[in-house]
């Protein structure tokens, strides 16, 4: 059995759904489909519980009023059988009244959990209609009976890998089940999502649990690219790559994958494909343990950084001064990206400021503190590139004329990450693409 898993702009328009639906029917392996909310609907959703949330109620039902517009044309222009438009018609009267009724309730955080499921729900449920339309044979499986996650918003795997496995078994002559990503339920059995990665996460959470041949992973870009093809004019796709090169990328910036996504893959050891509904044909990105080849793979960057300097003159023979740092941090779940230390100093970058005031007062105990905003990190990723000297000096030498603040080396063996202005972002990752690359 494989899972395959389509993003919102894999199934964000009516054409790309009915394409998705050839996809899944080009082989004969049993498959767990795993679906995005239409691709806008999410960001939709978010407005119309804001809304809700500051008492805006007008504009709350204006918002799902034309939502619901949205997905009326949009299942005209999917069906063409009159009983395949009676049963999309219900499924989304039925959706769009929930929604309204919610009006009438006091808003609270539980109640924001539902308005968000709202669109995942309701992307499989239409993509069931097409697919009985056409003749398909297939299984809804609800997501919101088997994901779970405990107190700590952790997946429950073994408990995921149970019900799946009783889910499936009554249905033992199907070949396909379509299931909904990123919702699931907490440990109070409400309604809620795995917020970090998302559907990825669900995909690679469900490949795990059902031992999967492989996880594929459907966008509109044929793969991870060797550097970010919104900035840089020339990127290819990279054929392979291993679980931990992934990770370093999707971490640090790529972001076709969330590095959550990673890990229950790795774990169980499924391979994750990268691939492009607009050209099913192309080779995309194979996701193993094994990295394929020697040296660098691709660079990423990540903005919004902030980087903190700690000066003290104290710190020369203070032990435990580095664990009284990282305490603070720690107590305010605010997780570090980059450390670089020295004789009087310890710095250290931050993706999340939204603590960074009471942060700043605690380290203030320790000696002085400076503050720099609107930093990138831009990783340089692949096999074992540490090791290699020619990578290093072809690395330093193509951003000579940029001015880097911190360098992380030796953490990783696949990993080399600098810190530099937000401002100087595009002309180094041309450059890196140029010196290391050649294009």
């Amino acid at each position: 059995m494989k899972v395959m898993k389509f993003g919102g702009t894999s199934v964000g328009k009516p054409q790309r759904m009915q394409e998705v639906a050839v996809l899944i029917n080009h082989d004969s392996e049993n498959k767990i489909v795993v679906l995005s909310a239409l691709s806008g609907t999410t960001n939709a959703l978010i407005e119309i519980s804001t809304a809700m949330a500051y008492g805006n109620k007008s504009g709350a039902r204006q918002l799902i009023d034309q939502l619901e517009q949205h997905y009326r044309q949009f299942s005209k222009e999917l069906l063409t059988s009159k009983q395949a438009l009676g049963d999309a018609e219900k499924i989304i009267q039925e959706h769009f009244e929930f929604l309204q009724i919610i009006l009438k309730i006091s808003f609270s955080e539980a109640l924001n959990k539902d308005i968000l499921a709202q669109g995942e729900l309701l992307s499989t449920k239409l993509f069931c209609v097409y697919l009985e339309q056409q003749g398909l044979d297939y299984v809804l499986l609800p997501a919101l009976d088997f994901m779970t996650v405990d107190a700590n918003d952790e997946p429950q795997i073994g408990a995921i890998k149970v019900k799946l496995a009783q889910l499936i078994k009554k249905h033992g002559d199907k070949k396909i089940f379509v299931t909904q990503g990123y919702i699931c339920r907490n440990a109070r059995g409400e309604v809620d999502n795995l917020k970090r990665g998302g559907s990825d996460y669900s995909a690679s959470l469900i490949a795990a649990a059902v031992n999967a041949s492989v996880c594929e992973i459907w966008t509109d870009i044929d793969g991870m690219h060797n550097n970010d093809p919104r900035v840089v004019n020339k990127t290819f796709p990279i054929e392979q790559l291993s679980f931990e090169e992934a990770a370093e990328l999707a971490y640090f910036g790529a972001k076709i994958l969330h590095p959550a996504s990673i890990w229950p893959a790795q774990y169980f050891n499924v391979p994750v494909k990268l691939l492009n509904t607009l050209q099913p044909s192309a080779k995309g990105t194979l996701i193993t343990e094994q990295a394929g080849s020697v040296g660098v793979k691709a660079v990423a960057a990540k903005d919004g950084i902030t980087a903190i300097k700690i000066k003290s003159s104290r710190m020369l023979l203070a032990y435990g001064f580095l664990r009284k740092i990282f305490e603070v941090f720690e107590k305010y779940k605010t997780s570090i990206d980059m450390v670089t230390t020295s004789e009087v100093g310890v710095s250290v970058t931050i993706d999340n400021d939204l603590q960074l005031a009471a942060i700043i007062k605690e380290l203030e105990a320790f000696g002085t503190v400076e503050i720099d905003t609107n930093q990138t990190i831009v990783s340089i990723v692949g096999n074992e590139i540490t090791e290699t000297k020619e990578v290093l000096q072809k690395l330093f030498a193509a951003i000579a004329t940029i001015p880097v603040r911190m360098v992380s080396y030796g953490g990783s063996r696949h990993n080399v990450s600098l810190l530099i202005a937000r401002n100087n972002k595009e002309e180094t990752l041309q450059l890196l693409n140029e010196g290391l690359f050649g294009l």
